[in-house]
């Protein structure tokens, strides 16, 4: 590969992560964000089961795949942060910690590299699950309950493991599924 190409490839690499900050004008983005919040809250409060405190499975999660996946990492850092504030303050549940907030901004940061402006693949899915669980979901959220409880890592990672392990094939399937509705629709909201 040589030196042009390298940059050009970088190039439109930032250009395609950092332009898509420009869209947040748009009312198209504003109101679509909107929805997806507000359908994220309701998830959140009707389908979140709780495995006592350290492990919780839902499905709020799905629309800030869906705001990764239309419009990229950096407004679905954005939401995603956003979200999680809005969702502490409605849920009431413990203190506020803002570790869990940079957990859902990196989560949706990596959701975006994987899927946003790229044709919706079975392994791209798989790559952003995995690293979603591994470095959000196993390691910081580990880290920042035992910050936050002051519980040993050692008791509480078993299950953390077990639960994204066991989550990683039926999230997969959701969200590729979901990508391809999405991806049709997408088509007739932008395209008009």
């Amino acid at each position: 590969m040589s030196k042009n190409q390298s940059v050009t490839g970088k190039e439109s690499f930032f250009k395609r992560t950092f332009g898509s900050l420009t869209q947040l004008k748009e009312t198209k983005v504003l109101t679509i964000c909107g929805l997806m919040g507000a359908l994220a809250i309701i998830l959140g409060q009707v389908a979140t089961i709780k495995f006592g405190q350290y492990v919780r499975i839902g499905f709020s999660g799905l629309p800030n795949q869906i705001v990764d996946y239309l419009f990229g990492p950096w407004i679905g850092a954005i939401f995603g942060g956003t979200m999680d504030v809005v969702k502490w303050f409605i849920s009431g549940d413990g203190d506020f910690f803002p570790g869990f907030t940079i957990t859902a901004m990196l989560g949706a940061f990596l959701y975006g590299i994987f899927i946003y402006n790229k044709p919706v693949k079975l392994w791209r899915v798989i790559c952003a699950q995995i690293s979603v669980k591994i470095v959000c979901n196993i390691i910081l959220n580990t880290l920042w309950l035992n910050m936050l409880y002051g519980k040993a890592i050692a008791a509480i990672l078993p299950a953390r493991i077990a639960s994204n392990a066991v989550m990683l094939p039926i999230d997969t399937f959701i969200m590729f599924v979901m990508l391809q509705v999405v991806c049709k629709v997408k088509k007739n909201i932008f395209d008009t």
